[in-house]
């Protein structure tokens, strides 16, 4: 069992997942990373532990209940009491409407918004009993606004922003910190890179910071679970100074 605080942190991916995950285990936290083929994060974990950090990574897919009770379940036992549990599985895609298939919305909904469900239960099951830890959720622009191609990835986001809401109603005065972080822009990863680029854009020509780093991002999840109780932020909507509103 780890003397050290546990965060989990579901959907733990190449980029704002394994920013967050180097800034928690920078903190003096053990991190343990939970995605679909975990072998994916060998590299991840090898980078933690190289610089005196510690990382544990699971095999998870959000959307399969049994699988993620017997995740935490396994973390609560095998490495400590969860300190705060964040989930950060995307499912960004983008459809014509007439293209957007049921087998599209449903998969899309299932990992946006039913593995943020199914997640923070399981989170709160054990965090409620001891009265204290940190829920949060990883939301887009498409949680505040719904855009053209964008019906299934804004539905799920919308759907995951009310679970937000709602958990943080009923948590909040049992000393659950429930909050929902809006990524509000670009971040600068290959992924946005080459959208730009498919878009006829050229990223490299872009002034300075205005693409969102994902250690900056990392950093905003960080402050938020240091916060004190008396004055926790739910919702917090992240863009770097160039982007408009």
């Amino acid at each position: 069992m780890s003397k050290q605080p546990i965060c989990l942190i579901v959907g733990a991916g190449d980029y704002i997942g394994a920013a967050i995950a180097k800034r928690f285990a920078a903190g003096g936290f053990t991190v343990c990373l939970a995605r679909r083929g975990g072998e994916k994060n060998a590299g991840l974990v090898a980078e933690i532990e190289a610089v005196g950090g510690k990382a544990h990574s699971y095999s998870l897919d959000a959307r399969e209940e049994e699988q993620v009770i017997a995740c935490i379940d396994s973390i609560e036992s095998e490495r400590g009491a969860l300190d705060i549990v964040i989930f950060n599985v995307g499912g960004n895609v983008n459809f014509p409407l007439l293209e957007t298939t049921e087998r599209v919305f449903r998969k899309v909904w299932m990992m946006a918004c039913l593995g943020g469900f199914l997640t923070g239960r399981e989170a709160a099951k054990h965090m409620l009993p001891r009265g204290h830890g940190s829920i949060f959720f990883t939301g887009a622009t498409a949680s505040i606004r719904g855009g053209t191609g964008y019906s299934a990835f804004a539905s799920a986001k919308f759907g995951l922003r009310a679970l937000a809401q709602s958990m943080a109603r009923e948590l909040g005065p049992k000393g659950i910190h429930v909050a929902h972080l809006i990524i509000d822009s670009g971040v600068d990863t290959e992924f946005v890179r080459q959208r730009i680029s498919a878009a006829g854009g050229d990223p490299n020509s872009l002034a300075p910071d205005t693409l969102m780093r994902p250690e900056s991002v990392a950093e905003a999840y960080w402050q938020l679970h240091s916060q004190s109780r008396d004055a926790w932020t739910h919702e917090c909507d992240i863009r770097p100074f160039a982007e408009k509103f």
